[in-house]
């Protein structure tokens, strides 16, 4: 999954979360790119920390903004929600800083990380902090708001150099504030480009004047009021919490993102992709009315549609606010919904074209090359047996490309003493397809078996001569060093050779992996059940209870028999039962 979501990655700025196989959040970042950043965890060498990070990943998310910034203040309020345990910053109440006017008689113009309602302006957050700082500087010179915690006796040097009135000493009306803290105001929601026009106008005039030193300093500060001024959606400083809906639709599939809003700021989002069947619109409406239902989804304040939707309708049919916005943040909150939407739908789209080519279209390769019908049902088969100890053989199935494993199938051979691999195919394919032809269920259209002339041979025997079945039967031939070659196929026998990087062949690797995968673990698991019961099954008075005993206390057969009755009686195996077992032990080593 992870691989696949890796190819369709968007190349634009945005939040990753990596999460674990219990669908954990561990880690969430910030990209400028998302495409790269996150393909960059997957290629390369990493530091420890980092590849332990990327062994435990089992998917990923992510959510897109509109810039860099904005994936900043994301990246933050994801941090706090989650608390991966892979992230070690801002899990603290820590947050970036705002700049604040007092609600005050006399006003004051300050810095802060909290939001609090308390009548106060608020604008940000910065995660320049230390832009915030030299632009709240330059606004001290610019707007003269008193700058002392509590009014002092006598006037204080900020009044000396003009950034303060001094209301400490002298009558500083009320008139006098609210001006200056409208133009405070005014600058701060976008007003600023006018103090940036005079800026650069002086810092022109300095240059020009070759007096560099001042125009540097007219230059910071310019880019200063950028970084602060720049805008961002993540947190909002009315701390309402709401809920963001938007949907887009493509080739009868709707996909429908909602970004939840707490206490102001974006902390979560809902994805849902699914098929619909009459108009969009109502399709729409539909879903807002079951989205509340689950118990998961608190109704917020105030949710927030896209224009297309009747808000009457959707009001009535939530029983809260609906807003759709025509501008501002809450309207750029909507299209951002939107845009996520749309990267979610095409990626659902190219996953399902990557997959259909890994499946169906590497099928229909595999088809081409035997020059066979496309065998949508294939059936392969694996022997497995260490020098002719406890000999097994597994069969797997794969429909339209994918493992059909409810259908996979294990076998002891009965028949067969010692490694004769031929005939233990043999016996395989007769019980299979014996059994089928019973059963008067389908036949696979394809027969793979592991190996090359001879394992292919014994399948054709069998189903030709012995069950008149004529089912294509081609052998997986594996290179030195075991790995997926070609296949053998055809009358009189053929060596089929596929292009290494085709999907048929990719197709045929996973087939034989699967198959020997299967076989092998059905091997080790028989071999552990016999270890013991070759020596303990057939004595009296042992049942599966005092076997499990006996095995965790002395570890293995070898130490049990070093044992004395004293050492199985502190077990409370019986005396007689004892001394049988010890007899036994001796006969069998």
């Amino acid at each position: 999954m992870v691989k696949e979501k890796l190819a369709v990655l968007p190349d634009q700025p945005g939040c990753y979360l990596m999460k674990d196989k219990h669908g954990t959040v561990i880690y969430v970042g910030k990209a400028k790119v998302l495409k790269n950043r996150v393909r960059s965890y997957f290629t390369g060498t990493h530091d420890g920390k980092t590849q332990r990070l990327v062994n435990e990943i089992a998917d990923l998310d992510y959510i897109i903004t509109s810039s860099n910034l904005e994936a900043l203040i994301l990246e933050m309020n994801l941090i706090k929600k989650y608390e991966p345990k892979y992230n070690v910053l801002l899990k603290d109440d820590k947050s970036y800083p705002y700049l604040k006017v007092t609600n005050e008689t006399h006003p004051r113009l300050i810095i802060t990380r909290k939001v609090k309602k308390d009548g106060g302006k608020y604008f940000g957050p910065y995660p320049n902090a230390s832009a915030a700082n030299e632009t709240k500087k330059l606004l001290d010179r610019l707007y003269p708001l008193r700058k002392c915690r509590t009014l002092p006796d006598r006037v204080c040097l900020y009044y000396h150099i003009g950034q303060c009135l001094a209301p400490c000493e002298f009558n500083v009306t009320k008139e006098q504030n609210s001006e200056l803290v409208a133009q405070l105001v005014r600058f701060l929601n976008n007003g600023h480009q006018k103090v940036k026009k005079d800026l650069q106008e002086k810092m022109i005039e300095a240059s020009e004047d070759l007096n560099f030193e001042r125009a540097k300093e007219l230059r910071d500060q310019i880019q200063h009021i950028d970084a602060v001024m720049e805008k961002q959606k993540m947190t909002m400083n009315d701390q309402v919490s709401r809920d963001i809906f938007a949907y887009t639709y493509d080739k009868g599939w709707m996909c429908v993102q909602v970004f939840f809003v707490r206490q102001g700021k974006l902390i979560e989002r809902d994805v849902s992709i699914f098929p619909f069947y009459k108009e969009p619109e109502d399709d729409f409406l539909t879903f807002l009315g079951q989205f509340y239902l689950k118990e998961e989804h608190m109704k917020p304040k105030e949710v927030l549609l896209p224009e297309s939707i009747d808000p009457k309708l959707a009001e009535q049919l939530l029983d809260v606010k609906v807003l759709q916005p025509k501008r501002g943040k809450k309207k750029e909150l909507v299209q951002l919904a939107e845009k996520n939407a749309d990267q979610a739908l095409r990626e659902r789209f190219a996953l399902i074209e990557r997959d259909e080519e890994r499946t169906v279209k590497a099928v229909e390769q595999l088809g081409e090359a035997l020059q066979i019908d496309p065998p949508r049902r294939i059936e392969a088969f694996d022997n497995s047996n260490i020098q002719g100890t406890n000999p097994v053989s597994a069969m797997v199935a794969f429909v339209d490309g994918k493992p059909a494993k409810k259908d996979y199938r294990k076998y002891r051979v009965k028949s067969v003493k010692g490694p004769d691999d031929y005939a233990s195919m043999e016996e395989v394919i007769r019980r299979r397809y014996v059994r089928l032809l019973k059963e008067n269920a389908p036949m696979p259209d394809l027969i793979l078996v592991d190996g090359g002339k001879g394992q292919l041979s014994a399948a054709k025997n069998v189903l030709v001569h012995e069950l008149n079945l004529h089912i294509p039967v081609a052998g997986m031939a594996k290179d030195d060093k075991h790995k997926t070659s070609n296949l053998v196929f055809g009358e009189p026998v053929q060596v089929i050779e596929l292009e290494r990087n085709s999907q048929g062949f990719y197709l045929l690797q996973r087939i034989q992996d699967e198959v020997h995968r299967f076989a092998i673990t059905f091997h080790r698991e028989t071999r552990k059940k016999s270890m013991f019961t070759s020596v303990l099954d057939d004595i009296p008075g042992i049942g599966e209870k005092r076997k499990k005993r006996l095995l965790r206390h002395f570890g293995s057969v070898a130490k049990m028999k070093e044992a004395t009755i004293e050492d199985f009686q502190k077990l409370s195996i019986p005396e007689t039962v004892a001394k049988d077992l010890m007899d036994a032990l001796k006969k069998s080593y």
